[in-house]
């Protein structure tokens, strides 16, 4: 493990992505420190001048909480986009695969981060019902949330540096082809699932994502959803993305966010994010609330089906020009 600064963080990519992770996080520090005063002191159906000016200091911290959270989504694809890029400097790897195992940090530090987008986006819904409401029934709720995704956000910064110094440009890593090959695959996908089992099991889950969705039923989507979440992810890595690549031994779930795949796996995967996101939030939204959100469970159903038919499109275009299956 390196301590010194490491040539990774001169690299052009990450200098713009630490910078900017940087001075959002200023921004997020700013708003935690009157948060707490909101927090504090917040009453809105006192008439006080305490009280007209925590609403006024509230519209501004909302709207550079918002500024920033949105921010830091767009960010997420460029920060994929860079561990990318950063392949081709370090020896060993051919994508975002070997950079991400480089060290200990870089699994934490990605499963952090998506975690910290599934938290915005709770944000971002609970704030937009609070400000169409006359009241502002869920103030206080949505700053605690607030604090609890700037303490995460804590926490990432740290990773950040962490994974990103420890990076050694001399070193070789394992490549994906390692990582994911195609050596003991039953042993790589879970409960020793073969492939046509992982398939069944991923459609199944799917078409329940869709039944419990029609009918509403928010704690049996939250769990199915966290279990189409587990099984997409393998059905892609091992499955689905030897079609994308059109090579059996190719394995991988970073190499399809290249170029040279036209970018897909960032359709792919966010569209699976969605999906979950939409199907998990639905409960989640429901205590929050204390109503039912029918926009979660459409959205829901469009994004997993649109990742669904995405993976789907590439096996059966595969077959259609070549008349076999891989």
């Amino acid at each position: 493990m390196e301590w010194f600064l490491s040539s990774i963080l001169l690299s052009n990519e990450i200098i713009i992505f630490l910078f900017v992770q940087i001075v959002l996080f200023i921004l997020l520090s700013l708003s935690f420190y009157f948060s707490l005063s909101i927090i504090k002191n917040w009453d809105f159906n006192k008439t006080t001048t305490k009280q007209y000016k925590l609403e006024k200091t509230s519209y501004l911290v909302i709207l550079i909480i918002t500024f920033t959270l949105i921010v830091k989504i767009a960010i997420f694809p460029y920060f994929a986009y860079s561990l990318d890029n950063l392949s081709n400097i370090v020896p060993g790897a051919m994508c975002a695969a070997g950079i991400v195992g480089a060290n200990e940090f870089g699994q934490i530090n990605l499963t952090l981060k998506i975690l910290i987008l599934f938290f915005i986006g709770i944000w971002l819904i609970i704030n937009s019902l609070d400000l169409k409401a006359k009241t502002y029934p869920y103030t206080k709720k949505k700053y605690l949330l607030y604090i609890f995704i700037f303490s995460l956000t804590i926490l990432e910064l740290i990773l950040d540096f962490n994974f990103l110094n420890n990076i050694s440009t001399k070193e070789p890593v394992m490549c994906c082809s390692v990582i994911f090959g195609v050596n003991n695959i039953g042993s790589k996908i879970p409960f020793n699932l073969t492939i046509p089992m992982l398939l069944i099991l991923f459609y199944l889950l799917y078409f329940l994502t869709l039944f419990l969705s029609i009918q509403k039923l928010a704690i049996l989507n939250l769990f199915t959803n966290f279990l189409f979440l587990y099984i997409g992810y393998y059905a892609v890595t091992y499955f689905f993305s030897t079609y994308i690549y059109q090579l059996p031994t190719h394995q991988c779930p970073f190499c399809m966010l290249q170029k040279e795949y036209y970018f897909i796996g960032y359709v792919i995967w966010g569209t699976l994010f969605l999906g979950i996101f939409f199907g998990i939030s639905s409960y989640i939204l429901k205590i929050f609330t204390n109503n039912e959100l029918i926009f979660t469970y459409k959205y829901s159903l469009i994004f997993n089906t649109l990742f669904v038919a995405i993976c789907t499109f590439y096996v059966v275009k595969y077959y259609l020009v070549n008349g076999v299956l891989l």
